[in-house]
């Protein structure tokens, strides 16, 4: 499900591996019956990949973690957020292009 540089964080450690995390942490918020989810987690591993050292890439299955999913309100997937200090800095829903989710990401640098 996850490329080697994604953390696969759940409900226990969320807290732990995103919000007290010292770089800013792209999550995307997916689940394994989702086909844009599907489509777009390539990009996504990608990305853990070109970033490595600078961002944290996490994935959250929100069928596994509901508890995290329904703290950040999280109505569709996928649903991309970035977490920069613990705070949501930016977020984006829906499969986009690779270049969309860099993007997002960037603005967190």
């Amino acid at each position: 499900m996850a490329g080697q540089n994604v953390h696969v964080v759940n409900d226990l450690n969320f807290d732990t591996e995103v919000l007290q995390s010292d770089l800013p942490v792209l999550v995307d918020f997916t689940a394994t019956w989702c086909g844009p989810c599907k489509m777009i987690s390539p990009l996504v591993d990608q990305l853990a990949d070109e970033y490595l050292g600078k961002v944290k890439v996490a994935k959250v299955d929100i069928d596994d973690s509901p508890m995290t999913a329904q703290k950040f309100g999280i109505r569709g997937v996928p649903t991309l957020y970035v977490f920069k200090g613990g705070e949501v800095v930016g977020q984006q829903v829906g499969a986009v292009p690779k270049h969309t989710i860099a993007s997002l990401v960037d603005r967190s640098l």
